[in-house]
């Protein structure tokens, strides 16, 4: 006799004790397509085999620390889906900052020039796109494999953006761009925290920068005068110790306005100047 298919609620039951109950819910939503109310409301819904040996599959690897977001193939950023694949860092809720403080610097009707460097999933680019319909949005990686998943979430969330492979300004002929802006990798070398949780998944190179950190900041805002407009800002995410550091790089480099904001746990997590 058949075996009778597990339901909605003893698949969870099962992953009980391996991952928090809200991990399980959020892969179990992933493999069936419905919502979290509905798997509430009808627990005794059953399961498909295959949907079952994927939910088994997908509790496993969780449980062995690979991220949710590459386990679904897609994390949320300001409101809307993006892809994400080992290739790209997984969007963060304290990068929708960045997005935050361009909108209030945007003048009435403006069309601004804008740069996403080290564009990763393309978050950030494709979100200044949508948020800003008049804006030029251009984004650079060095990673051929994140501006394919970058460009498919353009296309996926129809948004217009200009995409060149580039190590940070190198490919970029000298411009004028009203807004720069940069996630770039900010984790000291050697920080304990490159291996535990997820971020021993994501690519080393969209996270470590030297020994401080700081390495590529420093290139980033070193090469940044020549492509920014006159009164445009430079935009830049950062560790939560180096908001100082990023400061006096900014005003050693002429920007004028510096300041840092800090993220809703308080941290100064942005430090932005403008270019006089």
């Amino acid at each position: 006799m058949a075996e009778r298919p597990a339901t909605l609620g003893e698949a969870l039951a099962a992953a009980r004790g391996r991952l928090p109950p809200g991990e399980a819910r959020l892969l179990l939503r992933g493999v069936v397509g419905c919502t979290a109310a509905q798997i509430a409301a009808y627990p005794e819904r059953a399961l498909s085999v295959e949907q079952a040996r994927r939910f088994a599959d997908l509790v496993d690897r969780r449980a062995a620390g690979e991220p949710v977001a590459y386990l679904l193939g897609e994390r949320e950023f300001y409101g809307r889906r993006f892809g994400v694949s080992p290739a790209v860092l997984i969007p963060r809720p304290e990068t929708e900052l960045i997005v935050d403080l361009v909108l209030a610097r945007l003048a009435p009707g403006a069309a601004p020039w804008v740069l996403d460097l080290g564009t990763g999933s393309g978050a950030l680019a494709v979100t200044l796109a949508l948020e800003i319909p008049a804006a030029h949005v251009t984004a650079v990686d060095c990673s051929p494999a994140a501006l394919a998943v970058a460009g498919a979430n353009a296309a996926a969330l129809g948004a217009t953006v200009r995409w060149i492979e580039s190590d940070w300004f190198a490919a970029l002929e000298p411009a004028a761009f009203d807004f720069i802006v940069a996630n770039p990798p900010y984790v000291a070398d050697t920080d304990p925290h490159l291996a535990e949780g997820d971020v021993r998944f994501e690519p080393a190179g969209a996270l470590a920068s030297g020994p401080a950190g700081l390495d590529d900041l420093r290139r980033i805002v070193a090469a940044a005068p020549d492509f920014v407009a006159a009164g445009g800002w430079l935009v830049l995410e950062h560790g939560y110790d180096q908001a100082a550091a990023v400061r006096a790089l900014l005003l050693g480099a002429g920007f004028a306005d510096v300041t840092s904001a800090p993220d809703l746990a308080g941290i100064e997590r942005i430090t932005l100047g403008r270019r006089p």
